[in-house]
Formats: C-alpha cells, sequence, structure tokens
C-alpha cells in the first residue's frame, strides 16, 4: 500500500477507517484554517464608503483575496437555508458537499477508475455537472439561484464597503492580518 497522500486509498489493517477518519478531519480543518476570525471581517471600525469607484476596485480584490474562505462560507450558508423548504434538494445538497469531499478535496492520490488516472479537471468538470443537473432537477431551481445571487450580492457589498486599511501584504505579495489593534 502505497501512502503518499493524506488519505490511504486501500489499506490492511483494521484502523483503517479510524485513521481515514482523523486524516479526513485534519484535512478539513487545515481547509477552513484559511478563513478568517469573523470577528476581524465584521469589524465596524472597518466599515466606510469608498470615495470614488477606482477606489472601490482595489478593495473588491483586496477583500475578495483575504476574506475568500468566509464569503465561501456565507454564500453556502444562505445556500443550505434556502433550501430548508426543499427537503429532497437539501438531501441531494448535502450527497454533493459529500461527494465534493472524498472525490475532489480531500483526496491527494490521483482518481482511478478501471486502471485509468483521471485528471482533476475532468472530475471537477464531471461533479459540477452532476451537481448543477440533479439541483435543477430537484425543482428548486428559481430558490437555488435567487439563494446563489443573495449570496454574491452580501459578498459584493462586503468586499466594497470594508476598508483595507487595516490588512497589509507580505513580503511574497500575501495578505496577512494587521496584529495591531
Amino acid at each position: 500500500m502505497s501512502t503518499y497522500g493524506t488519505i490511504p486509498t486501500s489499506s490492511d489493517d483494521g484502523g483503517s477507517k479510524v485513521e481515514f477518519l482523523s486524516r479526513a478531519t485534519e484535512r478539513i480543518q487545515t481547509g477552513l484554517g484559511e478563513q478568517r476570525p469573523w470577528k476581524q471581517m465584521f469589524d465596524l471600525h472597518s466599515i466606510d464608503l469608498p470615495h470614488a469607484f477606482s477606489d472601490a476596485i482595489p478593495r473588491i480584490k483586496t477583500n475578495f483575496g483575504y476574506f475568500l474562505m468566509n464569503y465561501v462560507i456565507i454564500v453556502l450558508v444562505i445556500l443550505f437555508l434556502s433550501l430548508l423548504w426543499h427537503p429532497i434538494s437539501l438531501i441531494v445538497f448535502v450527497v454533493l458537499m459529500a461527494a465534493w469531499l472524498f472525490l475532489y478535496f480531500l483526496r491527494d492520490e490521483p482518481l482511478v477508475i478501471f486502471h485509468v488516472t483521471i485528471d482533476d479537471r475532468v472530475v471537477m468538470a464531471v461533479l459540477s455537472v452532476v451537481t448543477i443537473a440533479l439541483l435543477l432537477l430537484t425543482g428548486a431551481t428559481m430558490n437555488i439561484l435567487f439563494s446563489v445571487l443573495i449570496g454574491v450580492a452580501v459578498v459584493a457589498i462586503h468586499t466594497v464597503i470594508r476598508k483595507t486599511d487595516d490588512l497589509c501584504l507580505d513580503e511574497d505579495g500575501g495578505l496577512l492580518a494587521d496584529s495591531s489593534p
């Protein structure tokens, strides 16, 4: 058995399920570790309208790059909440999220089907098409579209009105939070 990745694809020992869950949990926590503190995101002292449209563009780029994981979580929560009144769509959504986790996000080794290695882009394309098709077939099309649009609007408003003065670039060009109060 080769286990050069985070999640082993096969194992002969009985503790493989525990090891799999442990590594999956670690991988999810690492991914969520990229999220910024919510207190920093919604700091009332950092809320201000830009003076001109030319001031808004750098804010949008900086805030979007810095708070990307938070924004994804916001859109997914809005989508999840909108599906509470459509139980079939909600079940499909949860199953599809599990499929995405196991087939795309939690996998370090290439996906092999019938001794053929499948490229990550193909996996992402197939999962995207299946996700869209199944969610649209559940009959909640307008609900899904409106909830995603509401999520995108919330994110767009936040990227424009949140000042970036307390965010700074490190030497690699990445963003770091300013530790001053």
